[in-house]
């Protein structure tokens, strides 16, 4: 869903309003950071940079940090009016070309001082969205519409609501008055550092002290922990958009809030129940992904990532199963899974932390099976990577290559091992695992000792700067 997040744009042409789409930024917690680069890798998408928080601190603070990127990129006003269009990673939009259509109307909004955010007309009576009330239609801008376009007409925001219960929520679509909150924004940087700066100096105080004591990471910018960690949590939403909320029609000049209908098969996918909801589904309403056997199942959604998962005579089920984990829910229940991660948490289980594949600068790590005083590690290296030249006091390791040619320094020796062949790492010794080929060197790694935390590392010289 990121790498499809990444590549909406492609394709998008703007030049018609005198615009044209630089290259994107995206903003994630640093946790996740050589998993995002990873991904991006494999698509080859161009980024401009990757911003690191330490803490989630929601969406306004981002988009805040997003944008004082924007301005200081060269501090010209051509920087500072950039259009910023904001995509969450957890969306499916089917119809790319509408989607296009809707944001060319919305770039002509942005160009006109609006903060735009994207409603999305409602099928059903949903209640697990929030919902955005029309206000005026943008009269003099939907004249300009031409074509398809035209069935995008913008109207000002009358009022954002919350989640609604059934009976609103059939309301709402029998109105036809209410759209869905898509979550998506667009609007010059500009604009959105003026209405921060109004509404919430706070959080813009926070992200600027953040951001300008932020310092250059590989392909990453890190800003600052502790300044970021005394920024207020807020959303894009109730920081400034539900500010922007009026009937009337904006002022020549005025930033104001505007919505833009969209119809492009759009979901937000915040739970394992709408996978269900927008995939294929075959004959008996089923969705299955991975190594998966059924037997008079239905309407179920099966996911088998690690082994095979067998389903016999049920129905309405999500039936996850990971290298470290497995879920089964009921389709209306989906959303409690939230109920699991907080028992997670409050048991200090790490479950909810960490998955077994790890992402590194140089390739990743998939933990396989551990045991008292050993573990066993699946490592893929890229083509031309290193990890550090480093030393543990603990452990010792085997090493044994399934795939590719490894360059080893163990000590003061430095060797080649090939497929099939092994090297053993004794406790204590300066050691370095390199990739010298043109494909992925996979290999399997057998540590032993007495303590196997990866803290135990002493880092001679890294090319990564760790």
């Amino acid at each position: 869903m990121l790498q499809q997040t990444a590549k909406r744009l492609i394709g998008l042409d703007i030049s018609q309003s005198g615009g044209s789409v630089d290259e994107a930024t995206i903003i994630c917690n640093e946790q996740h950071r050589f998993l995002v680069a990873e991904q991006l890798r494999e698509i080859g998408t161009a980024y401009k940079n990757i911003i690191l928080e330490p803490v989630g601190r929601n969406t306004a603070p981002a988009l805040t940090l997003a944008a004082l990127q924007c301005v200081k990129d060269s501090g010209s006003k051509k920087s500072a009016d950039a259009i910023m269009m904001v995509m969450p990673a957890d969306h499916v939009i089917k119809d790319i070309d509408t989607f296009h259509a809707a944001i060319r109307q919305g770039y002509e909004l942005a160009q006109n001082n609006a903060l735009v955010t994207f409603g999305i007309v409602p099928s059903s009576a949903e209640t697990g969205y929030g919902y955005i009330k029309l206000g005026s239609p943008l009269g003099t801008l939907e004249d300009t519409l031409q074509g398809d376009d035209k069935k995008y007409s913008p109207h000002t925001i009358a009022q954002f609501v919350e989640k609604p219960d059934k009976e609103t929520a059939e309301h709402y679509l029998q109105s036809g008055e209410y759209l869905w909150n898509s979550g998506m924004f667009m609007m010059k940087a500009s604009i959105w550092l003026k209405k921060i700066e109004q509404l919430r100096a706070d959080i813009l105080h926070a992200c600027q002290l953040a951001y300008d004591k932020g310092v250059k990471d590989l392909d990453f910018f890190r800003i600052d922990k502790t300044q970021f960690s005394a920024c207020p949590s807020d959303s894009i939403d109730y920081a400034v958009m539900e500010h922007m909320a009026t009937m009337k029609a904006p002022e020549q000049n005025e930033a104001f809030g505007a919505v833009v209908p969209l119809q492009a098969g759009w979901s937000d996918v915040g739970a394992w129940s709408a996978l269900w909801e927008v995939g294929p589904r075959d004959e008996n309403g089923n969705i299955t992904r991975g190594d998966v056997l059924q037997h008079d199942v239905s309407n179920s959604y099966i996911h088998a990532d690690h082994r095979l998962v067998a389903g016999v005579g049920v129905k309405d089920l999500i039936i996850v199963e990971t290298a470290d984990a497995v879920l089964v829910a009921h389709k209306d229940n989906s959303q409690e899974v939230k109920r699991i991660v907080e028992t997670l948490k409050a048991q200090k289980r790490e479950e909810h932390l960490f998955h077994r594949r790890v992402f590194r600068p140089w390739g990743s790590y998939e933990g396989v099976v551990a045991g008292e005083r050993f573990q066993v590690k699946k490592i893929m290296v890229h083509p031309g990577a290193a990890l550090s030249l480093q030393m543990h006091h603990h452990r010792a390791e085997h090493w044994i290559v399934v795939k590719g040619t490894a360059r080893v320094t163990r000590g003061e020796d430095v060797f080649l091992i090939s497929e099939n062949e092994s090297t053993y790492i004794p406790l204590g010794t300066m050691h370095r695992l390199e990739n010298p080929g043109t494909l992925p060197l996979e290999m399997i790694e057998v540590q032993s000792g007495s303590y196997l935390g990866e803290d135990d590392i002493v880092r001679y010289d890294d090319k990564y700067g760790r």
